[in-house]
């Protein structure tokens, strides 16, 4: 068999794992989008709206668009954690894999495959909510699905190459307090990065989470101004997603087959 018949069989080896866990996660893939959209979009956004404010957007579909890159952080960010540290800790199952053909790096490629298909699926179910509830139209709703699997995969490659390298849970446990929660305030989900001190949107413009929402706006909403997204080019974006992700595969590959071939 060749490398990308091995990592498929990881992907479905991961979908089979799937058919008996799948009715809890989608309804929180269902209840997700309906939490955020009704609340801080259309409550919090009937606010703002009347408020005068000069986004030059509605705030439904401006926290939609951000949304959707920042689910697919979160997504990722918990495929990539407890999941992967049980498989070498607890459950122990890639020890079991690489028994097999199958190499570490190959284990790696097969869950960034199934990794995407979730993360497909997570994000045009959050999409279709959002054509529901008015935020987007059907078109731009799906447009957005694309870059938003790619912001996931720039996440769930690097931090899957950060959960190998750890020896306990509470690792994880920091990289969500300190890392996952302050991209997700700070990174333009819910308000321009241009609102914050100076020195922070220097900071925020460096987060890969801000590339990500930009991202899906530009796709999404292309005809918003200077107030909802910045004047980087849309190739900049991708090329940093597309970098990110690279590099934390080659690390995710490299530090796994360290792990479990001492």
């Amino acid at each position: 068999m060749t490398t990308w018949t091995r990592s498929l069989r990881v992907a479905e080896a991961e979908a089979i794992g799937y058919r008996r866990t799948w009715r809890g996660t989608v309804i929180s893939s269902f209840v997700t989008p309906l939490m955020y959209l009704g609340a801080m979009g259309a409550g919090l956004g009937v606010l703002v709206d009347s408020g005068g404010s000069d986004l030059g957007v509605d705030y439904l579909p401006y926290v939609a668009t951000g949304m959707i890159a920042a689910t697919a952080m979160q997504s990722a960010t918990g495929d990539a954690t407890w999941p992967v540290m049980a498989g070498i800790r607890h459950r122990k199952t890639f020890f079991a894999t690489i028994a097999t053909p199958v190499s570490p790096e190959e284990l790696v490629y097969g869950k960034l495959v199934w990794g995407a298909l979730r993360l497909a699926f997570i994000l045009l179910v959050f999409a279709l909510i959002g054509v529901a509830l008015g935020a987007l139209e059907l078109g731009p709703a799906l447009l957005a699905v694309p870059p938003g699997v790619l912001t996931g995969l720039a996440f769930l490659s690097c931090i899957m190459a950060y959960t190998v390298t750890r020896e306990d849970e509470q690792a994880l446990s920091s990289l969500f307090r300190f890392a996952i929660i302050p991209l997700f305030l700070f990174s333009g989900t819910f308000f321009p990065i241009t609102q914050l001190p100076g020195f922070l949107q220097l900071v925020a413009y460096a987060t890969p989470l801000f590339h990500g929402v930009e991202l899906v706006r530009k796709i999404a909403l292309p005809d918003v101004g200077a107030d909802v997204v910045s004047s980087m080019p849309i190739w900049a974006h991708v090329a940093y997603l597309v970098v990110m992700g690279v590099i934390g595969t080659l690390l995710a590959g490299r530090f796994l087959d360290r792990r479990l071939r001492p």
